[in-house]
């Protein structure tokens, strides 16, 4: 190697597609003097990474910081631009040892731009942190086409988690834990929600998604955080009232009506209407505060059927006949319940359903 400074990494050596390549451990504190990241000026095509988006970056800071003793991080992935050798221990263990790579030499991150971001400003709140690590995977660097499809693989076989696997593997958020706590104290709820998808599928035999019971446990009380006992009480409260209401909910339980023809037929499964039964149970319970049981038992009076477009069409149901679920849908289904259960809409009500009405004359 021609330099006389070096880094020295202790690293684990593979072979991926014929090429040599190495795992090694890097303290995170020299992350952000490595892994510069300049390309933000660079037309997309000259590029081999996208943008960062800033946005991301607090939020994976306050990740990071708090939760010092059990945050997790996968590997960042880069290329070396420059000379590296890979020197193993003995002969009789080839594949690991030391990856010295020159100090002139350049990384490329492949994968991983974000978290380098939020490691850094990690770092600048908590300097004890730079003498922890996170494993790197360093390729050697076969020029932009190939560094672009790097990244263009890395994320294309990528998969998103569901948003309910992801409420359901949460032990941090709060709101998370205690939506699992409800939906296992109503009978109806345990037996016939989702856990792990964020859509039913045609031929299920659930109801509900975890995710939308977590978005409706939401709009019914309004914070994420420092829930309380009558809080829980609450909701679980709610949702046996609702559950002993809606007669086609019932005929589920006693097996009179598939879940599948139920989901068919009606819309008050779905993700939309039960926030609105959500926004509709917050409205009651400071309003109405012990009279919001008979405010919700009397749902069942109305027709969640889908063929109702008179009543659902364009809040609930687009022309196509799908399903929609934006938060005007939520919204407008919401101001529409109130309005069949003659309660008075505020100022800003009033005004999304004039806007509703006009738009569909």
């Amino acid at each position: 190697m021609d330099s006389n400074y070096t880094y020295n990494f202790p690293a684990v050596k593979g072979i991926q597609a014929g090429a040599e390549y190495y795992v090694a451990m890097c303290p995170l504190k020299l992350i952000p003097k490595l892994f510069i990241f300049n390309e933000d000026e660079l037309p997309p095509q000259y590029r081999a990474q996208r943008t960062i988006n800033k946005s991301r970056i607090p939020e994976i800071t306050r990740y990071i910081l708090n939760n010092p003793l059990d945050y997790v991080f996968s590997s960042l992935t880069a290329s070396i631009d420059g000379q590296a050798e890979f020197c193993p221990i003995t002969d009789e263990c080839p594949n690991i040892g030391s990856l010295v790579i020159d100090m002139d030499a350049t990384f490329i991150i492949n994968d991983g731009q974000h978290r380098r971001a939020a490691i850094e400003e990690a770092i600048k709140s908590k300097p004890e942190l730079g003498n922890e690590t996170i494993s790197v995977v360093f390729y050697k660097d076969q020029g932009l086409h190939r560094s672009q499809q790097m990244f263009a693989d890395l994320n294309k076989h990528a998969i998103n988690t569901t948003k309910s696997i992801g409420i359901l593997y949460d032990s941090r958020d709060e709101m998370a834990k205690v939506t699992k706590e409800v939906i296992d104290n109503v009978p109806l709820l345990a037996k016939f929600t989702d856990r792990e998808n964020s859509s039913i599928s045609k031929y299920s035999a659930k109801l509900f998604t975890l995710s939308s019971v977590y978005d409706t446990n939401y709009q019914l009380i309004r914070k994420r955080k420092n829930i309380t006992k009558k809080d829980i009480s609450l909701m679980i409260a709610f949702w046996k009232t609702l559950s002993e209401s809606i007669v086609e909910w019932k005929q589920v339980q006693e097996k009179e009506l598939s879940a599948s023809n139920l989901r068919l037929s009606y819309i008050h499964t779905h993700g939309v209407v039960l926030e609105a039964f959500g926004m509709l149970g917050h409205y009651l319970i400071i309003n109405r505060e012990k009279g919001w049981i008979s405010y919700i038992a009397a749902l069942d009076k109305l027709d969640w059927s889908r063929s109702n477009l008179a009543d659902w069409g364009g809040r609930v149901i687009r022309n196509n006949g799908n399903i929609s679920k934006s938060r005007t849908n939520v919204l407008l289904t919401y101001i529409k319940i109130k309005k069949q259960l003659n309660l008075s809409l505020t100022p800003e009500e009033d005004e999304e359903e004039e806007k509703f009405i006009r738009g569909g004359q």
